[in-house]
């Protein structure tokens, strides 16, 4: 299949990967940002082929692992006390509340429902004229346009009542900055998400490889997308070059998508946001403008986030940061696992947790089919 087939043939991986270990001279921290691209590294086996002096460390790119527990309190509150016919992305429903999951306020008969779009839910806003309908929107640069262009469908003509948007949406630009003013967090060089980029474009990192001097490039999520990004990082930082590459230059372009933009400027506005297990990074969230306050259901219902989180042994924090890796938790695998988790990384099929526990094989022989 074009553009999926080429992208896992094993003969040029492998040609990447004799690149890397003729240049690599000095020991190379690299963090990848999004959870599809930690997806493939693990699954694919990248991770255990490098060179010894490389190291991927897994960064905050799963937005369901960073969702915080008060979002997702006030999700269940919504669901439960007000009645409200809340409707979800698939993998948020299992991520652990203070005092239980969505999934599991729905087995007590709470109305939540999972979509694929947040259009969706608009049509069943409109399909149920006495019942509020709540989209949970959730995710990165990506997923905002269509949760911003529910809004707008909804707003047409008189508009309807009876819908509006949980938003914990986050960015990926502040948060790059956060790891790198963290003193405990190691990164020489980051491989940035090409579907926010797809998005937003590249003008975002320009202010970040230049305040850090750091590599950032932007690729894609299948094994010779990433080996080609790992290349082109690990150049810049043994030539001791800083700047902002493309890998994906056949999806992303400079200016990104106007359009798209466009949406998420009409209906969203930047504010501060909290992330689970890392805590407060400023400007680094979307919530709805005040024009558009009747779609905003923290305003329509009057909600108060409680930002104190429960503490577990859960170090998903130290994981989304870069500090440690899966198998560094000693509940790994044995007291948390995908049935049961411990905390949000081991749940989503984008978190570190998951995909290490479902692909980390280190003696298997990949061949990136």
């Amino acid at each position: 299949m074009k553009y999926i087939a080429e992208y896992r043939d094993a003969a040029v991986v492998h040609n990447y990967l004799d690149k890397i270990n003729k240049i690599v001279t000095k020991p190379w921290t690299i963090m990848e940002v999004c959870g599809g691209q930690t997806h493939s590294l693990v699954k694919h086996g990248i991770i255990d082929i490098l060179p010894e002096e490389i190291s991927i460390v897994h960064g905050p790119g799963c937005p369901v692992c960073v969702t915080p527990q008060s979002i997702i309190n006030l999700a269940i509150e919504l669901a439960v006390e007000y009645k409200v016919i809340l409707c979800s992305y698939g993998d948020m429903l299992r991520v652990p509340g203070s005092k239980m999951s969505l999934l599991e306020a729905k087995a007590n008969g709470a109305d939540i429902r999972i979509l694929y779009s947040p259009l969706e839910a608009v049509d069943i806003a409109r399909s149920n004229p006495g019942k509020q309908v709540v989209f949970f929107a959730v995710g990165f640069e990506t997923t905002a346009p269509a949760n911003a262009l529910s809004v707008l469908h909804a707003s047409q003509g008189d508009g309807l009542n009876n819908y509006s948007i949980l938003t914990a949406h986050v960015l990926v630009p502040p948060a790059i900055a956060a790891i790198m003013e963290d003193p405990f967090t190691r990164v020489d060089g980051f491989l940035a998400a090409g579907h926010v980029c797809t998005i937003m474009g590249n003008s975002e990192y320009y202010p970040l490889v230049e305040k850090y001097k750091i590599p950032i490039v932007i690729t894609g999520f299948e094994p010779v997308d990433l080996m080609q990004g790992l290349l082109m990082t690990i150049t810049q930082l043994e030539k001791g070059v800083c700047k902002v590459e493309n890998q994906y230059a056949r999806v992303v372009k400079e200016e990104g998508n106007k359009e798209a933009q466009d949406v998420i400027n009409k209906v969203f506005e930047v504010t501060d946001r909290d992330w689970r297990g890392i805590g407060l990074i400023p400007f680094s969230g979307y919530e709805v403008r005040p024009a558009f306050k009747q779609y905003d259901a923290l305003k329509k219902f009057n909600l108060v986030a409680n930002n104190k989180e429960n503490i577990t042994e859960c170090i998903a924090g130290d994981i989304l940061k870069g500090i440690k890796k899966p198998k560094d938790c000693k509940f790994f695998g044995t007291t948390c696992s995908p049935l049961n988790p411990l905390g949000a990384p081991m749940v989503s099929t984008e978190g570190a947790c998951a995909a290490y526990y479902n692909f980390h094989r280190p003696s298997i022989n990949h061949n990136f089919n």
